[in-house]
């Protein structure tokens, strides 16, 4: 499967008002695999930033003066995430940019070019509902770095959007050996007998066990006699 992580940065919040992208960042993964094959711009985006959207990114009109029009990437963008998942932090949010830049140069909405969109905020809603789910949050809650974020960056975003993706991504399918399609997944599976494994069964000594029960002995004691197990076992 190829992926695309994308996130944008832009002049402000609402391109129904005019508002523009002003950088693009992607990055490749095949197989949840980083494959090394990124796509980034900086865009002139032919107006004013905000005062609130510098101090997000820090990108200045002067320094963004004398980047490309987006007009002169979009035969690049299209091509590179062809066909391809993209997965992206508030999807709503950049594929209603990246919708209003396609408008204005001809072209049809970006889900017409991609195999499908993830938002990963939707994710991370389902698997933490009540709690912070911004991607520095999720940063630290997953344990990926991300002390090189004092500003918002596209590109830096969307790689740290791959690390937090891979690990709240992780289950039992993730078992399956990377690089195998589908069919031969399966094939690999089918292939071991479970029931060729004889697992030894470790019994405990005298002193584990009495050790266990001296814990478990401290732990009524500072329930005040109101542990479940005890109950049950009774």
């Amino acid at each position: 499967m190829r992926q695309i992580f994308l996130d944008t940065e832009t002049t402000g919040l609402s391109p129904e008002n005019g508002d523009r992208i002003i950088e693009i960042g992607c990055i490749e993964m095949v197989n949840r695999r980083l494959t090394g094959r990124n796509l980034h711009h900086y865009l002139n985006p032919e107006r004013p930033n905000s005062e609130d959207a510098v101090r997000i990114h820090g990108l200045t009109d002067e320094f963004l003066a004398d980047k490309p029009l987006f007009a002169a990437i979009v035969e690049e963008l299209l091509e590179y995430v062809s066909g391809a998942e993209l997965v992206i932090h508030n999807a709503a949010f950049d594929l209603g940019f990246l919708d209003e830049e396609l408008r204005r140069a001809g072209r049809a909405p970006l889900r017409a070019h991609v195999a499908g969109v993830v938002d990963s905020l939707l994710m991370a809603r389902e698997m933490f509902p009540g709690k912070s789910n911004s991607l520095d949050a999720l940063c630290r809650r997953l344990e990926v770095d991300n002390t090189n974020r004092a500003l918002h960056g596209a590109l830096l975003d969307a790689g740290l959007l791959a690390e937090v993706y891979i690990r709240m991504t992780r289950g039992q399918e993730s078992l399956v050996i990377d690089g195998l399609d589908t069919e031969q997944a399966a094939a690999t599976a089918e292939a071991i007998d479970l029931r060729a494994f004889a697992l030894p069964v470790l019994a405990a000594t005298a002193d584990e066990l009495a050790a266990h029960e001296a814990a478990l002995a401290d732990l009524d004691k500072a329930s005040g006699g109101k542990t479940v197990w005890r109950a049950a076992m009774a």
